[in-house]
């Protein structure tokens, strides 16, 4: 459902990712893992769209995102760390904009509202601008505007990034039971999100794949994750 093949981006002389290649299958939550700078970003842009690679394919559901751009994003989601969010209006002002920008309307748009509401836990802050709203809520809106159009496949940039503790554990509750039926790549560099929700973990490191596979066996000889990243990080930082 997410492939990417081969890709490379290139910004001059620097090589911001190079033969970056992995696919997720459907159903499987993949945490995304790498320290700032590594290109998880730039991998998530060349994958959603937002950027053409230098080389190689990103696919989302079959279809080449650079030259089938309309059928990939009807079933994609994307999330972005600071998601685009209209202050000036409501949550239910901006799912309706977004609702009909997607091609729904009448009966369908209302429905689909509803859901991403409950689903989201907006009903108390539906029609309060969403300039007045907390960090918490308005990741709440990002998401609901991400589930609006029911993409079989999600991709969340630092999803909890500024939110406090129990923000984090709702948004965790969240993805998680999105992953039951939905292909999720998951951005972060907080390792305990790995363990609460990820069925695997692709770790990015100086623009390459470094490690894919289950969290267990990225942890294996390790006394934690924590452990694991570092080493990670420090083998190919002295083999570069």
């Amino acid at each position: 459902m997410i492939e990417a093949l081969g890709l490379s981006k290139f910004y001059r002389d620097f090589a911001a990712i190079r033969d970056v290649t992995f696919a997720i299958p459907r159903g499987q939550v993949a945490a995304f893992l790498g320290p700032n700078g590594a290109g998880k970003s730039t991998t998530m842009k060349l994958l959603t769209g937002y950027n053409t690679p230098s080389a190689g394919e990103a696919r989302i559901a079959g279809f080449n995102v650079a030259t089938d751009r309309l059928a990939a994003l009807a079933h994609l989601g994307y999330l972005p760390e600071n998601g685009p969010l209209y202050p000036d209006m409501t949550p239910l002002g901006l799912l309706r904009f977004f609702g009909t920008a997607r091609g729904l309307d009448g009966t369908r748009l209302r429905a689909r509202i509803d859901e991403v509401v409950a689903r989201c836990a907006l009903q108390t802050v539906i029609e309060k601008s969403i300039r007045k709203l907390s960090k918490g809520f308005r990741q709440r809106v990002g998401m609901a505007q991400v589930l609006l159009h029911e993409p079989e496949v999600l991709i969340l940039d630092e999803p909890t990034t500024g939110l406090d503790p129990n923000q984090i554990v709702e948004m965790r509750r969240t993805i998680r039971e999105l992953g039951r039926d939905k292909t999720i790549l998951l951005s972060t560099h907080i390792l305990q999100e790995v363990e609460a929700m990820a069925d695997r973990v692709v770790f990015i490191h100086r623009g390459r794949i470094v490690f894919d596979g289950a969290p267990a066996g990225m942890r294996a000889g390790y006394a934690s994750l924590d452990e694991a990243f570092q080493a990670l990080t420090r083998e190919e930082t002295a083999h570069a």
